[in-house]
């Protein structure tokens, strides 16, 4: 079914299992409603898809695009790149390259640099949340808050679609040295059984529900083998429920997927689904429904979360709707994020003052149920920075923030202020209030920095 107009989805059903097709640069002129765009719309595709990474697939093309209003359809900007995603100086590069029919190897070389200026590892990932376990750096961990490690599975780099705004972008580009991916989980038992301050495990990437159940089952079942007894919950960060809702519903190793789920619960373990939904659209029709309720039924519990974004779902009734539907679903709201400072952040960003009133008006609009959610949230270095709002100080008004994870966990729930700045998108863009020169935190964050280069398994700040 080709989608002409926003309405109910409904998707087709066969006896056989839903054919997954991909569409990348080589073949996205090959999709029948990519007539509706312009020629020079086309070619910005391919300009920017040159640089940032570009896939999207049929059940995306069909059933979430409203292609009578693309290019301006959010779900057509969440998936195909926009001239405008790229700065004017390097998109003229990447164009004029293309134009020129320049070697692959040329084109390939001017995209890396361009990349390498777009900030790829942002809020440290790369050189402060990666830890050294028995003198060996642990590449494709991340243990950044104390409770929490990050596990990025060698084969679950890649997604079914991807995300325009996606900070993990680099996975996706074919940097190894910037891409984290690991298929050492007896290494991750290990480091797990030596923290016991760990209650949590989330399996992330690329989406590791792109794996198959054989797979990935590979992974948690060594987990639930160690018998880890401060292991909690075992987390899995996908976007599948919004792109690929087949997983759990009717593809060849739905059953498989579904009961090793259940052997999680089972094993006396929590199996939380961290769910990507950026807009209402994606949480239409009955696949989606079928798939949340086979989860719950399988056991697992369902958190969503998504950055407020310009072009996607920067309105306050947008959310509303998508945290009231969700709630109808049985999810739990649990994160607006803010976009963040890497690839084409000055695309999607929503300056912070807005997004606080963004959030703050679609909270409004929601009963409880659906008031778990919590935001906006910068994931900046430091940890996650909640925009609590503006508040009135005499004459002049202020940011009031506070952290709700940090690199030192005594640094959570203790509020902060900063000087108000409505153009500012990001902490570094704020100055601390009252005459001061730094936040409180950055000193100790200098600190935790300048040990972590000096002394190479120093992993205390994780």
């Amino acid at each position: 079914m080709n989608k002409t107009s926003h309405s109910p989805i409904q998707w087709v059903y066969s006896a056989n299992e839903p054919q997954f097709k991909s569409y990348q640069l080589n073949n996205f002129r090959e999709i029948p409603q990519i007539g509706k765009l312009t020629e020079q719309q086309k070619f910005d595709i391919e300009v920017v898809g040159n640089v940032l990474p570009f896939k999207a697939n049929n059940y995306v093309i069909e059933q979430l695009i409203d292609w009578d209003k693309a290019p301006d359809d959010p779900i057509f900007a969440l998936t195909f790149p926009q001239k405008e995603m790229l700065s004017r100086e390097h998109y003229d590069e990447m164009a004029q390259l293309l134009q020129n029919g320049a070697e692959k190897s040329v084109i390939k070389a001017a995209a890396n640099r361009i990349r390498m200026q777009l900030n790829p590892h942002p809020a440290g990932q790369a050189d402060h949340n990666v830890p050294v376990f028995e003198g060996e750096t642990l590449h494709g961990v991340q243990h950044k808050y104390r409770q929490t490690v990050l596990f990025f599975p060698s084969q679950g780099q890649t997604c079914h679609a991807y995300c325009t705004f996606c900070f993990r972008w680099p996975q996706f580009i074919g940097l190894t040295d910037i891409k984290f991916a690991s298929r050492e989980i007896e290494k991750l038992v290990s480091y797990v059984k030596q923290h016991t301050e760990i209650t949590d495990i989330l399996f992330t990437g690329g989406d590791p529900m792109i794996m198959s159940a054989k797979n990935f089952s590979g992974y948690v079942d060594a987990l639930l083998d160690a018998d880890l007894p401060n292991l909690i919950n075992i987390r899995i960060g996908t976007k599948a429920l919004a792109y690929w809702p087949h997983k759990f519903v009717d593809d060849a190793d739905t059953e498989e997927m579904l009961a090793l789920f259940r052997r999680v619960k089972a094993a006396g373990k929590q199996l939380a689904l961290m769910a990507h939904f950026n807009h209402p659209r994606e949480l239409e029709g009955e696949i989606v429904a079928r798939a949340i309720l086979n989860l719950k039924d399988a056991g697992v519990t369902i958190r969503t979360q998504s950055p407020v974004m310009a072009h996607i779902n920067d309105d306050p009734d947008t959310w509303a709707k998508m945290w009231e539907k969700q709630v109808k679903l049985g999810c739990i709201p649990y994160y607006m994020f803010l976009a963040r400072d890497t690839g084409a952040q000055h695309y999607f960003s929503v300056p912070l003052v807005r997004a606080w009133q963004i959030f703050r008006e679609a909270y409004q609009q929601v009963s409880g149920l659906a008031r778990t959610v919590r935001g906006p949230s910068m994931s900046a270095s430091p940890g996650k920075i909640q925009i609590l709002g503006v508040a009135d100080a005499g004459e002049k008004k202020l940011i009031t923030m506070r952290f709700l994870q940090g690199r030192n966990p005594d640094w959570v729930q203790r509020p902060f202020f900063a000087e108000y700045d409505e153009s500012a998108h990001w902490i570094d863009d704020l100055k601390p209030a009252f005459g001061e020169q730094k936040f409180f935190f950055e000193d100790e964050m200098e600190r935790m920095y300048h040990t972590h280069r000096h002394d190479s398994t120093a992993d205390d700040f994780e």
